[in-house]
């Protein structure tokens, strides 16, 4: 029976990119034309961590908006993404590709999750070795756990061998419960959500993140 290899899903919106502040932006301009004015507590109570249709239809019932949440969260998901893929190709900065090759000189698998476009990420990454995997979430700030399991699967590696490397306290959550370990990479949008379970938090995704996963993942 071959070995299975240990890895790290990176979760790149948010984590890598400041897909949190990009979101809440993005966000903020669609409800805008629907007379609703976004605000940190109105995110926090009740979009964060929710799958965009329903978080959406929350956010509409409690502030007495007729707007079809489902197109809204269409507009949204598809607004999003597109703004992700545009950014996408300046955060692939130096400090990642640290990260990055520290890992891989460790025999370290390498999966870079996004919900923008995939070939033109890989292409900004430039190497072969970096599996970038096409995600489909429609979660508000992270990922369920069935996303961070699909991505471990469809990649060729297991939960429990695998480190997930997430920008959200909810994102930290999810990982666990799919049987990952996960580092939490924070920032002032998210900082207020409980990264509890995590096996450290830092604020930069750099050489000495990529230390710290392989302490997780027990490698020397």
């Amino acid at each position: 029976m071959a070995k299975m290899s240990k890895g790290v899903v990176v979760e790149f919106d948010f984590a890598v990119l400041n897909g949190s502040e990009i979101l809440f932006e993005t966000a903020s301009s669609i409800l805008k034309g629907y007379g609703i004015t976004l605000d940190a507590r109105l995110e926090a109570l009740h979009l964060a961590g929710g799958n965009y249709q329903g978080a959406l239809a929350e956010l509409f019932g409690k502030v007495d908006c007729e707007a079809d949440a489902a197109a809204v969260a269409r507009e949204l998901n598809a607004a999003f993404n597109a703004a992700v893929a545009a950014k996408a190709a300046a955060a692939v900065t130096p400090a990642f590709k640290n990260f990055i090759q520290t890992l891989q000189d460790k025999g370290v698998k390498v999966v870079v999750a996004t919900r923008g476009d995939a070939a033109a990420l890989a292409e900004a990454i430039a190497d072969p070795q970096v599996v970038v995997h096409a995600e489909t979430s429609s979660t508000y700030g992270s990922c369920k756990w069935d996303a961070w399991k699909r991505a471990c699967r469809h990649n060729g590696l297991h939960e429990m061998l695998t480190a997930a490397v997430t920008g959200s306290g909810f994102g930290v959550r999810a990982a666990l419960v799919a049987g990952m370990s996960a580092l939490g990479i924070s920032n002032k949008r998210v900082e207020w959500q409980d990264f509890g379970g995590a096996d450290d938090v830092v604020d930069t995704i750099d050489k000495d993140a990529a230390d710290i996963v392989l302490k997780m993942l027990k490698v020397s």
